[in-house]
């Protein structure tokens, strides 16, 4: 039996504003099939909710760790949860 779909909840931290980060963010989630949005927040973090396969959730957190985002991000605060309601495709919100 396949592992349950879980639910990545990441906040990141750095200059991660106005430089193309969600829009790469959704470009690597769709490669991995995942979905959820990426959101930019007033304290200037851009919340990751990705939903999907465990495996493919752990290879979106190793690519926001990669060094090779836009910008520049200096943490990354994650929740792992089960996965909640469905969201249809990944959005820049």
């Amino acid at each position: 039996m396949a592992d349950p779909d879980v639910r990545l909840t990441a906040w990141v931290h750095g200059h991660v504003q106005g430089v193309g980060f969600r829009w790469w963010t959704r470009s690597r989630a769709l490669e991995l099939g995942l979905t959820g949005y990426a959101k930019n927040q007033a304290d200037g973090r851009v919340l990751v909710v990705a939903q999907g396969s465990r495996d493919a959730c752990e290879q979106l957190l190793q690519l926001l760790h990669s060094g090779k985002t836009p910008g520049h991000v200096d943490n990354v605060v994650v929740d792992w949860s089960p996965r909640g309601e469905p969201i249809s495709g990944f959005s820049e919100r």
